[in-house]
Order: C-alpha cells, then structure tokens, then sequence
C-alpha cells in the first residue's frame, strides 16, 4: 500500500548465535502510532536496534520494507538518509562534538542541502526553548555531562530537528520525573502528524496520554503474542503479562 512506511515480514534475528526475534510481522503506515510492549527481555530493543541496522545483530530470516524498497541488507547510514531515527534508551555521550554541530551535519547529510547557519541556530534555539532547553547546551559536546532528563530531552530535539519519517523511541520516557515526561509527551506529539509515523516502547505510559494510539502490540519471547488497539494497554497495566505467557 502507497501509505506504507515500515513492513517487516517473518524476522528472525539475534546476537551471534542467540536467535531473539523468532519470525516477527509489523506493518506500520503513515499517520500512526504503534506500542510495543513487554517485560525486560522480550526482545523490544532488539527489534528497534535490527529496524535501524546495528551491526551487532545478525538477520537470519524475513525481511524490512521500508516505503516499499528492502533494507535489511543496508547500513545504518542509508537508512537514516531515507528517514528512520532511533532515540536511544541510553544516550552515549560523544566528547568533542557540539550538538549544534551534529545536528546540522546530520540534516545536511540527510537533505543533501546546506544549512544556512544563522537560520539553522534561529531553529534550533527556538526548539530547544519549546523542550524547556537552556540553548547555551548547543555549544556543549553531545550530552557530555547532561543528565538523565537532559539526555532524554536531547533525543527529541534531534527528533524535532531532523523531522525523519518514523520514529522509533526506545524507552525515551525511562528515569523521568513527571514534568520531564511531559515535555517529552510533548515533543513526540508536535512531531507526530498524518505523514510520519512513531513505534514507542515503553514502561511508563504517560508518555502516551497526549498521543492517539493506533496499535498496541505486546511481544514476548521474541514474537508478537497479542495486538489490539489503545485499550490494551490499560488491560496490560492491569493484568501484566503473565496471562500471556503460554502463548510466547
């Protein structure tokens, strides 16, 4: 279908040879946003890091398709370019790098356009306001000594900033307080419109009150063992996995 972002079919994945996703399916289109759910180990962050081509993880079966066209073979790089972004659940700290400096050499890289630097900084002080950002962490090296919320609030400001097609956020809400949440909730609804799309995991689920979800699915054991829409969710944070578990 033309409003198709992300298509995987059959995933088989893992590390060395540790097999953790175990013949995965998931379509996700244009305008949506998808939940993943499940407990520690399940294999959440494993399908984020395998949609986005880390290559510490080894395709052993299926295929992604995104907008049509087969990545699974492609380097992170590429995929970036055609607009995926991972928010990392752990933010490294990248010493000698501004984030001013990233963030525009990652839109040029993307775009193939140049930044006009003072319209480039107008942009960027102007969304860091609205992350509630102190804009002087621009000329700061890319979350070195940022705390755990400065980190997380940093990942949406690249989010803001490079505008990609779909957003993958692993546990981008984990370790904040209930404002931090907030204005990530925030963040994550300002990007979101009917031509990209999000795949949120998540612990905390406030980060979802001020999104519509459109699909909830809860994996476990490396498949997708229960899908359904927002209720989900609160049946989740009722009941917990374990009556699910006979199905992993």
């Amino acid at each position: 279908m033309a409003d198709t972002l992300l298509e995987i079919k059959g995933l088989h994945a893992g590390v060395a040879d540790k097999e953790i996703l175990k013949g995965l399916d998931l379509t996700v289109r244009k305008g949506e946003v998808h939940v993943i759910l499940g407990p520690n180990g399940s294999g959440k962050s494993t399908l984020m890091n395998v949609i986005m081509g880390h290559p510490k993880y080894t395709v052993s079966g299926g295929s992604i398709a995104f907008e049509g066209g087969d990545i699974t073979a492609l380097p992170t790089f590429e995929r970036a370019r055609k607009g995926l972004f991972l928010s990392f659940q752990t933010p490294e700290e990248i010493p000698g790098i501004t984030v001013e400096n990233m963030l525009r050499t990652a839109r040029q890289a993307i775009t193939g356009k140049r930044e006009r630097i003072f319209a480039f900084r107008k942009e960027l002080k102007a969304t860091m306001e609205e992350l509630q950002m102190d804009p002087s962490y621009a000329e700061r090296y890319l979350n070195v000594g940022f705390s755990g919320g400065e980190k997380k609030r940093n990942e949406i400001l690249q989010l803001l900033m490079l505008k990609p097609k779909l957003a993958l956020l692993d546990e981008t809400d984990s370790g904040l307080d209930v404002d931090a949440v907030q204005i990530v909730s925030n963040g994550v609804r300002t990007f979101h419109n009917e031509d990209n799309a999000c795949l949120i995991i998540t612990h905390n689920t406030r980060i979802l009150d001020k999104l519509k979800v459109d699909k909830v699915h809860v994996l476990l054991g490396g498949r997708i063992v229960e899908e359904g829409g927002p209720e989900l969710v609160g049946v989740i944070n009722r009941e917990g996995f374990t009556h699910l578990q006979q199905k992993a």
